[in-house]
């Protein structure tokens, strides 16, 4: 006997109507565990004072992490403030006709947040990647003698940044003191809370994940 059009109605709204529960299930699971998820990439090693303080590069980013080196720098934490470069260039400049190098902007940032221009140091030679930037700068640190360096860096970017660094400095037999502490949520990152709402999140937190997976079985 062939079922009724209200039978078959009936079925498919229950079908529907599970579907949304299941939904609905997911999405509030998934608002719980995301924020744990972006929380479980920020660490924090803080220094009283440090040899220098260096802001590593991250396009964009600058903004955030040069306003967290300034501040340190004008807490008197460490003397001077480390650049490297990766490379990166913004948009196209009308004023100066010309993509401004994103290491230059940083720069002028520091230097517009009262930083004195004899307290930046521009790292070369220009490089890409997190483990470039330790293994610069664990050559830097045991010619200099530093003792100790702090790292700023992006919220997101502060584990995998501190691992890799101590990495690099056991293997090489540098012994300088690593502290590290985040910059700002601004809009250049996305908070905790609400990153897998927008794209940026997703390339922070998300990658950060698989970038954090490769650092690990590579290095």
């Amino acid at each position: 006997m062939a079922s009724s059009p209200v039978h078959v109605n009936e079925a498919v709204s229950f079908r529907l109507l599970k579907s949304m529960i299941l939904f609905v299930a997911i999405l509030l699971v998934w608002t719980f565990v995301a924020p744990l998820l972006a929380e479980r990439l920020i660490v924090a090693r803080p220094m009283d004072h440090a040899d220098a303080i260096l802001v590593l590069a991250g396009s964009s980013a600058y903004l955030e992490r040069t306003k967290k080196g300034a501040f340190l720098y004008k807490e008197d934490v460490a003397p001077r403030i480390l650049l490297t470069n990766d490379g990166g260039k913004a948009g196209w400049s009308q004023k100066e006709q010309r993509n401004l190098p994103y290491v230059e902007l940083a720069r002028r940032s520091l230097v517009a947040q009262g930083v004195p221009q004899d307290a930046i140091e521009i790292l070369s030679p220009e490089i890409s990647g997190t483990i470039a930037e330790a293994k610069l700068l664990g050559k830097e640190a045991a010619e200099r003698r530093w003792k100790s360096l702090l790292i700023v860096t992006s919220v997101h970017h502060t584990r995998r940044a501190l691992r890799t660094f101590e990495s690099v400095f056991v293997a090489n037999g540098v012994e300088t003191q690593i502290g590290i502490v985040p910059a700002l949520n601004g809009k250049q990152t996305p908070s905790t809370s609400y990153w897998w709402l927008t794209a940026t999140g997703w390339r922070d937190v998300a990658g950060e994940y698989v970038k954090s997976a490769y650092y690990y079985f590579a290095y």
